[in-house]
């Protein structure tokens, strides 16, 4: 049995096969539609419920991270079994997740200071994270240790890559996130925006008509990326409820990379959901951590 656990906050989207699997604990993130009560991702608001409050009513949620005791109890969980903690937390430039999870290390250290927790800001988010806690747990089941785990991670986050679209840039506008993607705004009505997550920033790519198109689209941003070395890479599929445009992408890739997803989808939760709204699509990628 390992020495060490793997956590992460909830923003990672994993799918809950994966979650048991790999027995990695997810910290859940808050969301709220009228700012007063606020319910735990995926424990007390499921992802079908969420996106169907937002598309039968005129409402933009909002999501509060994981607190310092949130982090707290479950660090000191683990600690109290002698167990190394790896946590991952959304992206720095998104939220303070990761700093509340740093703060919560520091306290906890004064008390047991032989405690080993190590946070990682996974400059990612949903299945971009993702993906980098999936190296990690593939990591610890073929037996690297603790320190070898994260060493490694360092590196291979930095090859995490999502290649993706959003219906509307309405809720990045209203959840304050839009940053440089405010360049997509305005122009034809049934434009989508394309955009790229990269080092923890959503980076404008342009924008395309209609969805049939824009699914080529961040196909080809992928290609541009991955110079046709598709063997070193992990892939995944992520969506926000619309699971039969991810088939449709998925045979696409599978056709045109003559490769075979093996990972099931990832629904992107309320954290990042929150910001994306529904219908949301993307290509997710991160070398394998044996290719590096």
């Amino acid at each position: 049995m390992s020495d060490f656990v793997i956590l992460s906050d909830s923003s990672c989207d994993l799918p809950d096969s994966v979650v048991n699997e790999y027995n990695i604990e997810l910290i859940p993130f808050y969301v709220s539609f009228d700012q007063n009560t606020y319910y735990k991702e995926r424990v007390e608001l499921t992802i079908r419920d969420f996106y169907n409050t937002l598309r039968k009513k005129n409402v933009f949620p909002k999501t509060s991270l994981p607190s310092v005791n949130d982090y707290m109890k479950i660090f000191t969980s683990y600690i109290r079994e002698n167990k190394g903690i790896i946590c991952f937390c959304l992206t720095s430039k998104f939220s303070g997740s990761y700093q509340a999870a740093v703060n919560a290390k520091n306290i906890l250290l004064e008390e047991y200071p032989d405690a080993k927790i190590e946070v990682i800001n996974s400059i990612q988010a949903t299945a971009g994270q993702g993906l980098i806690v999936l190296q990690a747990a593939k990591m610890q089941k073929a037996g690297y240790s603790m320190e070898d785990t994260v060493r490694k991670i360092e590196i291979l986050k930095e090859t995490a890559r999502i290649t993706f679209f959003v219906d509307t840039l309405e809720y990045l506008e209203k959840g304050g996130r839009i940053g440089k993607v405010s360049a997509l705004i305005g122009g034809v009505l049934n434009f989508k925006p394309l955009i790229v997550v990269k080092e923890g920033e959503l980076i404008p790519y342009g924008k395309i008509r209609g969805r049939k198109k824009a699914l080529k689209k961040i196909i080809e941003m992928a290609e541009e990326i991955i110079q046709d070395d598709f063997d070193s890479y992990e892939f995944c599929i992520a969506h926000g409820d619309c699971i039969e445009e991810a088939d449709v992408l998925k045979n696409m890739l599978e056709e045109e990379w003559n490769l075979k997803m093996d990972l099931p989808f990832f629904e992107i939760g309320t954290t990042i959901g929150t910001n994306t709204g529904p219908d949301a699509i993307g290509i997710c990628f991160i070398k394998k951590y044996d290719r590096i």
